[in-house]
């Protein structure tokens, strides 16, 4: 009697709830090294000067402190925890059900882009709450004393926001969070996906591949991000009762068009070292599942 040939092995994937789950460990690892920089990039886009992020990050530490660096860094994680837990997880919940249905081909650049803007979105309106927070705790000591609004973690930032203005005060800004997130995701996640399969045989496997195409990754999330990463961080750190067209409309007035890109080597400091942090990380908690289950 002939032997029946042994039917192939079926793909294994990684359970939805853990890839939500790693999703957010990773941007939280990587918002620990990276603190420093997004609070840099927030303060020189609130400011109408033209100093450089080395000039900024000097009169930080002459005038607040080192540590004050880290300052909001818990809203940072919590933002990390929501926003980046949903959009990973989502998108990855996304590409692996379009492979099941296009018998384990990957998706093409142009629905990587549109994966990316789907889970962007989602992810952007779950973390607003925390990002409104770390807007305020970040940029708290450029203002005086007496206009400092002191919150003590982000805790008390979300319950404060609710007493003093609303529950609806959380969302602030929810608008261009989730058109930059749309932005982020859309060239962020395509374009790592698209680099990694384009460097792969060029550049070794492991955290050299990773690496190189989170740089490209970031480069390109940076430059098409910025514009609507400026218009959120106003809105979000606006005075009481001030309308976010008249935000976005001073901003053009006073400071030109070209302020839209202001901030631009924190903002990709940041950015680029976050985005290859976050997908070594992730690629990492990735393989250690295969390996030990």
């Amino acid at each position: 009697m002939a032997q029946s040939s042994a039917a192939p092995p079926k793909e294994r994937y990684i359970p939805n709830g853990l890839k939500f789950a790693f999703g957010g460990l990773a941007g939280m690892a990587a918002t620990c090294v990276v603190q420093p920089l997004d609070l840099i990039k927030t303060r020189m886009q609130l400011s109408g000067s033209g100093k450089s992020s080395f000039t900024v990050a000097g009169e930080i530490v002459a005038k607040e402190g080192f540590f004050s660096l880290y300052a909001g860094l818990s809203a940072g994680l919590l933002r990390q925890a929501t926003y980046t837990t949903t959009r990973l997880g989502v998108y990855s919940w996304l590409f692996d059900a379009y492979r099941e249905r296009n018998a384990g081909a990957n998706p093409g650049f142009g629905t990587k882009t549109m994966l990316g803007v789907a889970a962007g979105s989602i992810g952007a309106f779950v973390g607003t709450p925390a990002e409104v927070a770390l807007i305020r705790m970040t940029a708290d000591g450029r203002l005086p004393q007496e206009q400092r609004r002191n919150y003590k973690n982000v805790a008390d930032a979300l319950i404060r926001i609710v007493r003093e203005e609303g529950v609806l005060k959380l969302w602030r800004g929810a608008t261009p969070t989730v058109g930059r997130a749309m932005v982020v995701n859309a060239a962020q996640l395509s374009t790592y996906s698209q680099a990694r399969e384009a460097l792969a045989g060029r550049v070794p496997d492991g955290v050299a591949l990773h690496f190189c195409a989170s740089m490209v990754s970031g480069l390109v999330t940076t430059i098409a991000s910025m514009p609507v990463d400026i218009i959120k961080t106003r809105i979000q750190n606006a005075a009481k009762g001030q309308s976010q067209l008249s935000v976005v409309t001073s901003l053009l007035r006073n400071e030109g068009v070209l302020s839209l890109w202001k901030g631009f080597l924190p903002y990709y400091a940041r950015l680029g070292p976050h985005t290859v942090l976050t997908f070594i990380f992730l690629e990492q908690m990735n393989t250690a599942y295969f390996k030990y289950t």
